[in-house]
């Protein structure tokens, strides 16, 4: 075998020359990173309008249901950068606010629950 194929794709890989579906751990953080809106009282703010969790939910899940479709998204940390960290019409950053905590990046905010959901894990 030609020792420099594994190391052209890992290159390929860390560049997104290819993609690959989500691995079903990645898909199950996915999922719980855009379920950790349901039931919440924060608000999610997108170029510069507030919505409700169940609002930034369905957005949230649009996003990924595209990415998916492109092969653009394979995992937690690739949805949050690709999806859930900034408008991907103006660029402007997304802003999460829950009651009695400090209004945070959403970038911020979901890295924090893919930690807990990571530390839960089995």
């Amino acid at each position: 075998m030609n020792l420099r194929v594994p190391v052209l794709m890992a290159a390929l890989l860390a560049a997104g020359g290819v993609q690959a579906a989500p691995n079903e751990t990645a898909r199950r953080e996915i999922a719980g990173l855009i379920g950790a809106l349901d039931g919440s009282a924060c608000r999610f703010q997108r170029n510069g309008s507030w919505h409700d969790a169940t609002a930034a939910r369905a957005h949230l899940q649009r996003k990924y249901d595209y990415l998916l479709k492109k092969d653009k998204v394979d995992t937690a940390e690739q949805f949050i950068a690709r999806a859930a960290s900034q408008s991907s019409m103006s660029g402007t950053a997304y802003r999460i606010a829950c009651p009695g905590q400090p209004e945070q990046t959403a970038a911020v905010w979901f890295a924090a629950r893919l930690v807990a959901l990571r530390q839960r894990a089995p």
